[in-house]
C-alpha cells in the first residue's frame, strides 16, 4: 500500500550515457514529482552501468550491471523500498526478455515502443500481462498532446460524422545519408535487423502514424497495402515507406513515412475528414488544431483556452499562448501512468478513468502493422490484412 505522499519508484533498463531517449525518459517522469527513479541497469557494459548510475545520484548498491541481477534484487527488498516498475528503453530487441522477467517478479512496466521485435513476441507479452494483472505502458508519447486529445473528442462526439478519409504522415531526413558508417549510435541499432527487427522507419516512426490515426479515429485499422524502400546504400531494413490504408467501417487512408526525406526535422502530421467534417494537427505546431464543417469558416482551436474537452484541458500543463511541447505531452503519459499505479497500489478499487494512456493492445496493434507492412511490400504492395 501506498499514501499519497509516497512516490511511484521506478527502475530503469537502458538510456545510458549514450543514448537519447533514456534523459528524455528521466526527465518527463520527474516532471510532475510523483514518480522517483531508484535504480537501474542503464548499459550493456557493467561497469559503464553502474558508473552511470552512480552519476545519477543513486545509491551505489542500486546501479546493476544487468537487468535480470536489478529485477531479483529488487524483488528481494522491503516492499516500502523497491522499485514499482520498470521502463524499458531499450533497442527493441531487449524489450520483450526485460518486460516477461519483470512481470514474472510482479513489476509493472513501461516500454518505449515498438512493445517487441514480432508479432507473435508481442501477443505473447500480452499474454502475460493478462495473466499477471499488472500495468503495462506503452509510450506512444504522441497521444499525450492536448490538441491529439481534443481531436480525438470531436471525432468520438460525432461532430465530424462518419469517417471517411484519414491522411497521416510522418517524414524525416536524418537518414538521408549514410549516418550510421559514421559511429551514430541512433542510426547503428535502428538500421540493423537484429536489433530493430524486421523494419526500421515503419517500425521507428511508422507505428508512431499508426497508433494516432487509429487513436483520433477510433477506427482499427484492417488492410493495408504497403511500398517499403531502401535508398540508403547497402541498408537491409526500409528507410521509406508509403501504405495505403483500409480501415473497419469503410473508412480508407494514406500513411507516408520516410527517414530519407531531406530537410525535414519531425513532421508527423494528420488530416481527418468526416461526411460533415475533418481536422488537420502537426507535430511541429502542437497548439494548433484546425477543425473544418461542411458550409462553414474553418475554425482554429489553441490549447489553453475554456473551450476545450476535459481531456485535452487535463493535458495542458501551460497557459493559452505558450507551446505545449514534445517534453510536456511525454510527461503525460508518464502522469497516468503513475496516476494509474497509485489507484492500484492504494487499494482503491473505484474508477478506472486515470488509465488513458497506450497499453499492450497499443503494442500489438504496432506490431500486426509492421508486419503486414513488410508482408505486403515483399508482395509488391499486395493488399495484406492485420493479424493478432
Amino acid at each position: 500500500m501506498i499514501t499519497p505522499e509516497t512516490k511511484i519508484r521506478m527502475g530503469m533498463v537502458g538510456g545510458g550515457p549514450d543514448a537519447f531517449i533514456g534523459q528524455v525518459h528521466r526527465c518527463v517522469a520527474a516532471m510532475d514529482g510523483q514518480i522517483e527513479l531508484v535504480c537501474g541497469a542503464f548499459c550493456s557494459d557493467p561497469a559503464r552501468s553502474e558508473s552511470f548510475g552512480h552519476s545519477l545520484g543513486l545509491e551505489p548498491e542500486r546501479c546493476y550491471p544487468d537487468f535480470q541481477t536489478m529485477i531479483a534484487r529488487e524483488a528481494a527488498l522491503p516492499p516500502e523500498r523497491r522499485m514499482l516498475f520498470v521502463a524499458i528503453v531499450t533497442p527493441n530487441h531487449m524489450h520483450f526478455a526485460i518486460a516477461e522477467c519483470a512481470l514474472k517478479a510482479g513489476f509493472h512496466v513501461l516500454s518505449e515502443k515498438p512493445a517487441t521485435v514480432s508479432l507473435e513476441q508481442a501477443c505473447a507479452l500480452r499474454d502475460r500481462v493478462r495473466a499477471s494483472g499488472l500495468k503495462y505502458c506503452l509510450t506512444h508519447n504522441y497521444t499525450g498532446y492536448p490538441m491529439v486529445r481534443q481531436a480525438r473528442d470531436l471525432v468520438a462526439s460525432g461532430e465530424l460524422g462518419a469517417i471517411r478519409k484519414i491522411v497521416v504522415e510522418y517524414p524525416q531526413g536524418w537518414l538521408a545519408s549514410m549516418v550510421e558508417q559514421t559511429g551514430q549510435k541512433q542510426a547503428g541499432w535502428r538500421t540493423d535487423p537484429t536489433r530493430a527487427g524486421s523494419s526500421n522507419c515503419m517500425g521507428d516512426i511508422g507505428t508512431h502514424a499508426e497508433n494516432l490515426a487509429e487513436h483520433i479515429s477510433g477506427l482499427r485499422l484492417k488492410e493495408l497495402a504497403a511500398d517499403l524502400s531502401r535508398f540508403g546504400e547497402g541498408r537491409t531494413l526500409d528507410d521509406d515507406g508509403n501504405v495505403l490504408l483500409r480501415f473497419e467501417g469503410g473508412a480508407k487512408g494514406v500513411l507516408h513515412a520516410s527517414q530519407i526525406s531531406t530537410g525535414e526535422e519531425n513532421d508527423l502530421n494528420i488530416r481527418l475528414y468526416g461526411e460533415k467534417g475533418g481536422l488537420q494537427w502537426k507535430q511541429q505546431e502542437p497548439n494548433t488544431l484546425i477543425v473544418h464543417r461542411l458550409g462553414q469558416p474553418s475554425q482554429i482551436y489553441r490549447s489553453g483556452q475554456d473551450y476545450l474537452s476535459p481531456a485535452a484541458s487535463s493535458m495542458c500543463r501551460l497557459p493559452a499562448g505558450h507551446t505545449e511541447g514534445y517534453l510536456g505531452a511525454f510527461a503525460n503519459i508518464y502522469r497516468s501512468f503513475a496516476a494509474d499505479l497509485r489507484r492500484v497500489l492504494s487499494g482503491d478499487a473505484g474508477s478506472e478513468s486515470s488509465a488513458d494512456y497506450p497499453g499492450i493492445e497499443d503494442g500489438v496493434r504496432g506490431l500486426a502493422f509492421i508486419e503486414a507492412c513488410v508482408k505486403s511490400s515483399q508482395s509488391n504492395a499486395a493488399w495484406t490484412p492485420l493479424q493478432g
